[in-house]
Parts: C-alpha cells; structure tokens; sequence
C-alpha cells in the first residue's frame, strides 16, 4: 500500500521564516519557491510548506517521519535552530528509534532511525 514518502505539506503562518528555518534544518535550498508555495526535495520526498491551507490547527493531528541516522542527533539539531522537542528518542521494537520535535509553526517532524 504504502511505498515510500512522497510529500509532506506543513502548514506555516510565515512563510519567508519558515523557510529560513527549513533551509538550516535541512541544508537545502528550495527547488519550488513562491509566494503560495516552497517545495524541497529532499531525496525524492517533498517537504512542502503552505502558508494557505484553510482549517487546520497546530499540534499532533498528524505525524510524518523522515528517516534519519540518528534520531537523537536530529533532534538536537533542530532543537537547537528554534524547534521544540515533543519526544527524545524512544525505542519503538528492536532497532527502531524515533523522535518528534514541533518546528516554530506548530507542525510536529518524526524522527525515526534504523528502518
């Protein structure tokens, strides 16, 4: 069913500040940059942010998880440019950790390592 991540759409209330703080957290610029729209590739998935998605709230209605190689050291970094840790790395079953940090504009980023 489901084969890979494709695309992720944060909603942001600034869309300038969000992606200044993508570009720090990801070390990308964006491949799709416009006023309604900024869209990074990010081997293959898309990580797009969308300051005009109408009824949403912020919080954890969902979560997506980008694979990482430490889950810990993900989320210190993105701690340490303004984004807020939810949950440090937790083992999930045998080798597979993961960890949730909230960025500036309320979306929550999973974290996982070792899938």
């Amino acid at each position: 069913m489901f084969k890979k991540l494709r695309t992720v759409i944060y909603k942001v209330s600034d869309l300038q500040e969000a992606k200044k703080w993508y570009i720090k957290a990801t070390g990308l610029k964006p491949y799709f940059d416009e006023p309604y729209y900024v869209g990074f590739d990010i081997n293959g998935a898309e990580l797009g942010l969308d300051p005009d998605i109408p009824g949403p709230t912020t919080g954890n209605h969902s979560v997506s998880y980008w694979a990482v190689d430490d889950a810990a050291k993900a989320a210190k970094k993105l701690t340490g440019i303004g984004g807020k840790l939810i949950q440090p790395r937790t083992n999930v079953g045998g080798p597979i950790f993961v960890a949730i940090v909230e960025d500036p504009f309320g979306n929550h980023i999973g974290l996982i390592e070792g899938a």
